[in-house]
């Protein structure tokens, strides 16, 4: 059976007066124990229109994109997660450990925290199994219609 290794992760804040990372870092504590969390400082608040961009790319001389592409208001979203499965399952990755986890408005900062090999795992490779390779998924995250930050998280599947 396949299994996840986290490669690299990359935030970068592309407004910093609306907002910016206090962290952004992938922790190996051991050979079998890696994890990711991430902090966002909100700088305007409340924030009530907020879209993500969500991106799968599989690395072929570069990476390409790879499966899915697609963005979604988040503000809906939270309404009813059902209505798009495909983001359900991207935000399944951090549901539990997040505090990204109700409608607008936004008035706090946005923490994920201690993202693990094994819960990605979980859903990559028991849920929807993917073909071995390195993968990246990327979230623009964009309020009021302008692009604020892009996270990057690297993964490899073997």
């Amino acid at each position: 059976m396949a299994a996840v290794e986290f490669r690299n992760i990359k935030c970068d804040s592309l407004d910093k007066e609306f907002s910016d990372f206090d962290y952004c870092f992938l922790k190996s504590v051991n050979r079998s124990y890696k994890y990711y969390s991430v902090k966002v400082k909100l700088f305007q608040i409340p924030v009530t229109k907020v879209k993500v961009n969500v991106a799968l790319f599989k690395r072929f001389n570069g990476y390409r994109p790879f499966l899915y592409n697609f963005t979604i208001d988040a503000c809906r979203f939270f309404h009813n997660q059902k209505s798009n499965p495909v983001a359900q399952y991207f935000y399944s990755l951090y549901r539990d450990v997040s505090n990204i986890n109700h409608s607008c408005p936004y008035n706090h900062d946005l923490v994920v925290d201690k993202v693990t090999t094994q819960r990605v795992n979980t859903n990559i490779v028991k849920i929807i199994p993917f073909p071995e390779g390195d993968y990246m998924i990327m979230m623009n995250w964009i309020a009021y219609d302008i692009n604020r930050a892009v996270f990057k998280l690297y993964i490899s599947l073997s």
